[in-house]
Formats: structure tokens, C-alpha cells, sequence
């Protein structure tokens, strides 16, 4: 064994040593080392008393190995990029033992665990928590058997106490909720409708010809009683996940350079100036043309805040009172299941709000104005099935705070608020939009009830405000879900369609910042999924596409916003304002970055972990470019946005128009058949498997 310690030269030929190395902060590393970083076997002593034993790649953890905490808990299985992930076995300070399946330090897959209280449970986990079809045994003989939703039990599920009672049938958020029957052992039951709310319990009581009949028991002591003995156990939590923790290769404080796949390839230009391009083998000078400190800002918060005396002060409060009358009357049912009658969008029912107020609106300060809800049960249910918190949703919209109003309108002249919490983007629509929004809302709601990881928009009401006055001029707007509502900083967006005429940011290189909408030709990645999301990203696309092309919906775009993992890491040795602690303390953003709590909201489209690999065009119209083998870490956010424009009559003449002067299959406007196509095809070359 050769000892050094990190002021000391490593061997810059590749070769593999076995070495000993002390840092100045006081870990320890023994083990195989290539280069600059471990590879091979080794172990890694932090001075905080974790340790890792097993198998490194280039310097990461990778592969099988063994993670101890201080407490003395253990994770012993796979690893990948630090992550445990794959089959593993966590042992906790207080003996639980979790047995199974891990994605990105989440356990997720089917699994087993056992509770320090000697509860235990078998099944299928997502996302940490139990999810999917499983069993949970009591120590004290109760069990469960059915399935599950995040943590709790929720679906078609079997409740078996140990002295013999059971209940067959329907639960929610952990409760019996729905049809169902509770049997007694000696075979009498009550079968009928459950629910805490007394109001919603109904029910018949069936006695058998036992001695012991059952009629004066009381169906909510099923609430009251029998639940309270099945409490599900949380178990214990990791204080510290491996991929948290901070490697030094080198004696100085600072973190190693970058690696080659660094994120800082960000600064490739957005076109090929001065005729640099792939032939002309300056690749590597395209790549690496600007700093970070000028191109990866997180974005900047957007929008003017609605202040008194702002021109549309009281089209804020009009709408915000409307909201708020809409939202908060009582729902007439919580069933996901809707009569034809709830989508007839024909109804002139407009509610009068006088400043003076009345029997059914409250006083207010603003001027006199009519509202009108457009099929309030359905968006109701829409909201319930993207499970919105009503009194969450009124506060982000309604509560205290202003509404921000974008600096500048869209394309189609309609004007963008944002709620204080980014949560929700409200858009005023045009009477066509409106159109196709009611004419395509049933097909809509069976589409995204369907298939829970849709990428379509989300829609969570549509309303109109009549304001007084003699013009009485109508304003329609739909509030809609926030794709990019984040604490992960934002470093880029793009708006991508498919098409290359007109598809190109119209700014100067150093007027780009985060909160530009680049397009289909400032593009310069391909981006890397793993093999599961690619191939559910495929199938979702292919599922929306077809949804939008049967609604004759056309010029509909992937909205994507990119996190770079490792910008500000990056920027430590460009940015001296940094903090350059002996444990290379990272700014606020990037503890969000790298937070693993934030995997538990990880789906498709939404926190997704992926690589980009760079590419450079050999010309300027060349839609997707030619890949380079240079790689970074991000976090993806991508939806399909844009989806109220029909292949109308004004879209045909513009195709027919553009038609005559372009090229007809790089223009926007076509039909949908061919737009869905195209978008597909476009899709599946720019993301791909990361294999």
C-alpha cells in the first residue's frame, strides 16, 4: 500500500493504485484510486462518523456497497451516482429493516419491512411510501390486506381484527369510505355506504341466529374504536442520505474541477458564429464559449405585483371574489363520476356582485360587476382528481397577497398573472378559446382521469366577468397549473414544437437570461432519460398526442424548464462571493438541488433526475444537432401546453399562405394529423434512452 496524503502526486496515467489518503478536514479514504478519484474498491471514513464500504466509478459511489451512520443504522445493496438505488437492505438505529426494491433513496417497487414495534408489512412501495397492493400485519394480530396509496390505505382492501371481526370493501386516505360490510365471527354484518360523516353513513344491519345479536352497535364505532387500535407505524427516517454527502479530492478547501461532463457546457453558443461547426473541429470552442456567471442565474421572480392604482387593480379583486364565491359553496357530491348534464355549458346563470353586497356575495371595494362559472361540478372534479386542496387553492388565489401580471402579453394577446406562491397561472382567453375549451371538456376529463401522468395541461376552472358600465365588456380566463412552480432554480425553458420555420429566440446572446423562452433551434441538448421514464414518456406522448389530434387541436408545445445539478458547484471558482468553507458550503438553490426530500414528489415531467447531452448544428436550420459525448446533470420539468388552438379556418389560410413562401412541413400551421406526428417524431429523437 502506498500512503499519501492529497498535497502528494497521483499517477496521471490512468493506471489503478491502492492508496491511503487524508484530507484536511479529517475523512479518510483507503482504497483503489485511477488518476484524480477512487475507482474500483475502497472505503471513505467522514469525519462525522458515516462511512462507505464497496465499489466506486470515476469517483462515485457506484455499484454494491455498504453505508453506516453514526447512530449505527446501515444500508447495505446498490448504489448509482451515490444514490441507493436498486436491491438493498436499510437496517435502522431502532432495528427496522426495510428489505427491497430503492429509486433515487426512495424506497419504491415491491418490498418488505419490519417496525421496531413489530409491525410489519409486505407489498409494493412508491416513493417511500406504501403504494399499490399490500399487507400490513399489527403486532397486536390486526391486519390489512388490499391497496394502498401514499402511506395509507386506500382502494379495495380487507381489514381482518384479531378476535375475527373483518371489513370488506372501499377506503380512503386510511378509512373505510365507500360500499362496504363489517362482519362479526359468530356471521351477523352491516353492509351499506361508509363515511366519518355521520350525514353520509347508511347502512342495514343483518343478524345471524346468534345469542349475541349486534343491533344497538353503532356504525361509527368502526371510526371510533376498531380503527384506532390500527395505527400505521412511520419507522424511522434517514437523517442523511449518502448522496448528501461531500467528497475532497484535492488538499485545497475547494471542490475538484469539473468534470468533463460538467454542466458548464451550458454556455455553448446559440448559433454557430464566425463558422464554427462540427467539420471545422472546433467543437470544443463552441462548448465552452462563456461563463457560467453570465449563463446559469437562476430565473428572476416574474411579473408586476397588481398594486391599487394598477390598471386592471379591480379586474384582480373582481376575479378574486368571484373565485372565491365559486370555490367555497358547498359541493353537491365528491364522486368522480359525472352526469352528461354537468358538461352543458349553455346555462346564463350570472351572479351580481354590488359593492353594497347581497343575500349570496359579501361587500367588497371594487366596482359592480357580473360573474359567470362555466361547468363548476366538472372543474370541481377536475380539482379533486388533481387532488387541490379547496382551501389551498382559494388561499394561493385569493388570499392576501396580489396577483403578479406578466410584463408583456402572449402571441395570442392574452395577458398572464401568476399567484403569489407561483402555484397557479390565471390567462385571459379569447372567445374562440373558450369554444374550444367547452366543446372539448368532456373528452378532456375522461382523458386525464385515465391516465394520472398525462402531460396536458391542467385545467382548474374557467370563468367570465362582466364588468358594468355601457360597454359591459366581458372577460373570460382560465386559471391553469404552473408547470415550472418550483424551489429547484430554473435555468433554461424551452418552448418546443416540432418545426424549425420561425423557431428561433430573436435576442442577443447576452440578453438570454432564465426566464427567456428559448425555442426548437436555440436548442443544443438531447435529452437522457432512464430506460422506465423513456419508455413511459413514449407512451404518454403517444397517448396526449392522440387525444389532441381526435380534438382536432393543433400548434400545441413541450414546455421544458432545465436545472443544472451542478452550476453552482461550478461557479465556485468563478463567483469569489461564494462561501468557500472547508466543506464547500453551496448557495440556498443548490441545497434545494440536492434536498433527497424532494425525490418523494419525483413523476413524469415533474423533479425528474436526467442527463442532457450536448450537440452542435453543421447548420443553422438543422433541427435537432449531432451529439458530442458531453453530458450534465439536470432536473427536468415538461408538459404539453398551448392546447385551445382547432385547425380553424384562419389556421388554413395561414398554412395555405405559408405554404406558397416555406417549406409546408416546417411551418406551425398544418393539420393536426400531421402536427401530432411531427411533434411525436420530433419528441422521440430529442429525448432518448440513457442507456
Amino acid at each position: 500500500m502506498s500512503v499519501a496524503h492529497v498535497d502528494d502526486e497521483v499517477n496521471g496515467d490512468g493506471e489503478v493504485n491502492h492508496t491511503e489518503k487524508v484530507f484536511s478536514n479529517g475523512d479518510i479514504y483507503i482504497g483503489q484510486w485511477a488518476t484524480d478519484n477512487p475507482h474500483g474498491n475502497g472505503k471513505y471514513l467522514w469525519s462525522d462518523g458515516c462511512m462507505y464500504y464497496g465499489e466506486w466509478y470515476r469517483g462515485k459511489i457506484s455499484g454494491k456497497g455498504k453505508f453506516s451512520w453514526p447512530s449505527g443504522a446501515t444500508y447495505e445493496g446498490q448504489f448509482k451516482n451515490a444514490y441507493m438505488n436498486g436491491e438493498g437492505t436499510f437496517t435502522g438505529s431502532l432495528t427496522d429493516t426495510y428489505r427491497g426494491s430503492w429509486i433515487m433513496n426512495r424506497m419504491q417497487g415491491k418490498g418488505s419491512k419490519s417496525y421496531a414495534n413489530g409491525d410489519q408489512y409486505e407489498g409494493e412501495w412508491k416513493k417511500g411510501f406504501h403504494d399499490g397492493q399490500g399487507r400490513y400485519h399489527w403486532s397486536n394480530g390486526h391486519q390489512y390486506i388490499g391497496q394502498w396509496k401514499n402511506g395509507k390505505m386506500n382502494g379495495n382492501g380487507t381489514m381482518i381484527w384479531a378476535n375475527g371481526n373483518r371489513y370488506d370493501g372501499c377506503w380512503e386516505d386510511g378509512l373505510p369510505k365507500g360500499n362496504g360490510t363489517f362482519h362479526w365471527q359468530d356471521g351477523s354484518f352491516y353492509a351499506g355506504v361508509w363515511s366519518r360523516d355521520q350525514k353520509e353513513q347508511s347502512g342495514k344491519f343483518y343478524p345471524s341466529s346468534s345469542i349475541n345479536p349486534h343491533d344497538d352497535w353503532d356504525p361509527h364505532h368502526l371510526f371510533s374504536v376498531e380503527m384506532g387500535e390500527c395505527l400505521i407505524c412511520e419507522g424511522e427516517e434517514i437523517s442523511i442520505f449518502p448522496s448528501d454527502k461531500v467528497f475532497l479530492w484535492s488538499s485545497s478547501e475547494e471542490m475538484p474541477p469539473p468534470r468533463k461532463s460538467s454542466s458548464y457546457r451550458m454556455s455553448v453558443d446559440r448559433r454557430l458564429s464566425n463558422g464554427d461547426n462540427l467539420k471545422d473541429g472546433n467543437t470544443r470552442n463552441v462548448l465552452f464559449g462563456r461563463s457560467l456567471k453570465t449563463t446559469l442565474q437562476p430565473a428572476k421572480r416574474q411579473g408586476v405585483t397588481i398594486c391599487k392604482g394598477h390598471k386592471n387593480y379591480e379586474l384582480m379583486l373582481n376575479l378574486q371574489l368571484g373565485i372565491r364565491h365559486s370555490v367555497g359553496r358547498p359541493a353537491p357530491t365528491k364522486s368522480l363520476k359525472l352526469k352528461p348534464t354537468a358538461f352543458d355549458t349553455q346555462q346564463k346563470l350570472w351572479t351580481k356582485f354590488p359593492p353594497e353586497g347581497s343575500k349570496h356575495t359579501p361587500p367588497h371595494q371594487s366596482c359592480e360587476f357580473k360573474w359567470k362559472d362555466y361547468c363548476p361540478l366538472v372543474f370541481r372534479t377536475l380539482r379533486k382528481l388533481f387532488n387541490v386542496d379547496p382551501a389551498d387553492y382559494m388561499i394561493s388565489i385569493c388570499g392576501n397577497d396580489a396577483l403578479r401580471e406578466l410584463s408583456s402579453p402572449g402571441k395570442s394577446g392574452s395577458f398572464f398573472y401568476l399567484t403569489h406562491d407561483d402555484k397557479y397561472m390565471i390567462k385571459t382567453m379569447k372567445k374562440s378559446e373558450v369554444k374550444v375549451l367547452k366543446r372539448m371538456l368532456p373528452a378532456y376529463f375522461e382523458h386525464v382521469k385515465s391516465f394520472e401522468n398525462t402531460l396536458v395541461t391542467k385545467f382548474f376552472g374557467l370563468h367570465c366577468v362582466k364588468l358594468s358600465g355601457p360597454i359591459q365588456k366581458k372577460v373570460r380566463f382560465v386559471i391553469m397549473g404552473n408547470l415550472l412552480c418550483t424551489e429547484v432554480p430554473i435555468h433554461r425553458r424551452y418552448d418546443l414544437k416540432g418545426s424549425s420555420h420561425g423557431r428561433i429566440t430573436d435576442k442577443a446572446e447576452t440578453e438570454i437570461d432564465a426566464n427567456t423562452t428559448l425555442k426548437d433551434l436555440d436548442l443544443k441538448f438531447i435529452f437522457r432519460l432512464r430506460k422506465d421514464w423513456f419508455q413511459e414518456f413514449c407512451s404518454q406522448v403517444n397517448k396526449d398526442c392522440d387525444f389532441l389530434e381526435q380534438e382536432r387541436i393543433m400548434d400545441y408545445s413541450l414546455l421544458v424548464g432545465i436545472s443544472f445539478q451542478e452550476s453552482t458547484r461550478e461557479a465556485v471558482d468563478e463567483v469569489p462571493e461564494l462561501d468557500r468553507t472547508g466543506t464547500t458550503r453551496v448557495s440556498t438553490d443548490t441545497d434545494a438541488v440536492l434536498n433527497p426530500a424532494r425525490w418523494a414528489s419525483v413523476r413524469l415531467g415533474i423533479n425528474m433526475p436526467s442527463r442532457v447531452e450536448f450537440t452542435v448544428r453543421s447548420h443553422e436550420t438543422q433541427l435537432i444537432g449531432e451529439p458530442t459525448q458531453e453530458f450534465s446533470d439536470v432536473i427536468l420539468f415538461f408538459g404539453i401546453i398551448d392546447i385551445l388552438q382547432d385547425y380553424d379556418i384562419s389556421k388554413k389560410l395561414e398554412h395555405a399562405y405559408k405554404s406558397f413562401q416555406y417549406d409546408s412541413t416546417s411551418i406551425s400551421a398544418v393539420d393536426p394529423r400531421l402536427y401530432s406526428k411531427r411533434f411525436k417524431d420530433f419528441m422521440f429523437r430529442v429525448f432518448a434512452d440513457d442507456s
